[in-house]
């Protein structure tokens, strides 16, 4: 058989992929943190983030392992000396998620399909970029990845929160690939006088309480008029489909609101995941 045909993701965006691509039959084992699609949760967990299952990986004999950035660096190195083949993916930025796409339709032989997939998330941005160009201003955003240390956000973040109508606070911050490189400090964010701050505080709950009682964070208009919004990273931080639909548009509705503005009925034509 010329393409993968039993195959192993360590993270989710992958398997949303393949889903959303038709390949969904392919896949023999998942993460443990996948959500999407529900039917997805019914595949063999093998692996966290930054540990597998290793004997259960062996014995669902996978043709095809896909992992996910430097920090899973450690798991593909032992699966990679067991004799797997693997790819590793490192997408950044909301280009760097639709050549992910691209590269892998191409690797189960579906590139026709990866393109018109990654057509239908373009004109999905396109359309969320459309609707905030009639915002009558662009509230300054914080978004905020992690509490302790506070980390601000990844690149593609932040470039879904321009796409949604917001102006990141912290634009400098966002090329670097390592969250140590993103940390800021309590006094910067002050400084920055966001007027929305957005959590998602990976693997725990925002907790907007806990922000506002921050030393000097009572100056922020962001705290001062309540403007303290979740967006779970399951939506976020997954650097794939989700986040490039309900992320986004979860982004773009906590704007609406930041403005006083009615919500937006978005259309889900460029919303594969809609009926998630």
């Amino acid at each position: 058989m010329p393409y993968p045909q039993r195959v192993v993701c360590l993270t989710e965006e992958t398997t949303e992929t393949l889903y959303l691509l038709g390949e969904g039959d392919r896949i023999v084992g998942v993460s443990g943190y996948t959500v999407r699609p529900p039917e997805a949760r019914q595949k063999p967990k093998v692996s966290s983030f930054l540990h597998a299952r290793y004997e259960k990986i062996e014995a669902l004999q996978p043709d095809l392992i896909l992992a996910f950035s430097d920090l899973q660096a450690d798991i593909t190195t032992t699966l990679v000396k067991r004799g797997y083949p693997v790819f590793t993916f490192n997408q950044r930025s909301v280009a760097d998620i639709f050549q992910m796409i691209r590269v892998l339709a191409g690797i189960v032989g579906a590139a026709q399909r990866g393109e018109a997939l990654v057509a239908q998330l373009s004109a999905g941005l396109e359309q969320i970029r459309m609707q905030a160009r009639a915002f009558p201003r662009r509230p300054r955003v914080f978004f905020e990845e992690w509490d302790e240390p506070l980390i601000s956000g990844i690149r593609w973040v932040e470039e879904l929160v321009e796409i949604a109508g917001g102006e990141p606070v912290f634009p400098d911050r966002r090329r670097a690939s390592l969250a140590r490189d993103r940390i800021v400090t309590s006094d910067e964010v002050i400084g920055a006088q966001p007027e929305v701050i957005l959590g998602s505080w990976c693997g725990k709950p925002f907790r907007p309480e806990r922000v506002k009682a921050r030393p000097g964070w009572d100056t922020i208009p962001a705290v001062r008029h309540g403007h303290l919004y979740e967006v779970k990273s399951a939506f976020i931080l997954q650097p794939g489909p989700a986040a490039l639909t309900e992320g986004v548009a979860r982004v773009h509705r906590c704007l609406r609101q930041t403005l006083g503005l009615p919500p937006e009925a978005l259309q889900t034509t460029g919303s594969p995941n809609a009926s998630y």
